[in-house]
């Protein structure tokens, strides 16, 4: 299946989370269509963890496949799979990259990582969904220090994430540990995605 390039907002607004981070999708809290406010569907069980699912999913940008092959490892790793599933989605080199502030989204942050800016441990990393472990140093290319929407990113980012340190003179930041769960978004139930694929 192919990763999903239609609006935004619209999709937000559909699975009724802010996919951005930013909140501004869902200042109508309904979703999209002409008759959208007016909709009072109950839904099954299963529709409710297919949501879920599909709200981890497009969060994160993957595609089905490689989706389900990431919870598939999770499974098979010691602890909670649920909780295994998120640590690995938030491991990827894609999304700490946007975690540390280098760009405004995930698709911005994947895009800088495919076009070669980005570097773990001093090594050029153009994969997206390299796995990041505890104690790698991510940063930019000395030629890819100079981009403008990096620099524009950094000035916007209003937060960072406590298992992640930032060294603005180096423009490098160091994943320190796995995340908690209290950490990451509390708008996914975990346990329902878990369910969907044990059904």
């Amino acid at each position: 299946m192919a990763r999903y390039t239609g609006p935004k907002f619209k999709l937000s607004r559909r699975l009724g989370i802010s996919l951005s981070g930013t909140g501004k999708e869902l200042k109508r809290p309904f979703p999209p269509g002409q008759h959208g406010a007016n909709q009072r569907r109950k839904i099954s069980n299963y529709g409710m963890q297919l949501q879920e699912k599909q709200k981890l999913r497009h969060m994160y940008g993957l595609g089905e496949k490689q989706f389900r092959t990431l919870f598939n490892k999770a499974q098979h790793m010691h602890g909670i799979a649920g909780e295994n599933f998120m640590f690995l989605l938030e491991s990827r080199l894609d999304n700490l990259v946007f975690r540390l502030g280098f760009a405004n989204s995930r698709a911005g942050a994947r895009q800088l990582v495919a076009h070669g800016h980005v570097t773990v441990n001093g090594k050029k990393v153009d994969i997206a969904s390299y796995q990041v472990s505890p104690g790698d140093v991510i940063g930019l290319r000395e030629r890819s220090r100079s981009l403008s929407s990096i620099k524009e990113a950094l000035e916007n980012r209003n937060h960072l994430a406590a298992y992640l340190e930032y060294n603005d003179a180096a423009l490098e930041g160091k994943y320190i540990r796995l995340p908690e769960r209290a950490e990451l978004s509390q708008d996914i139930d975990e346990k329902q995605i878990v369910e969907f694929y044990n059904r």
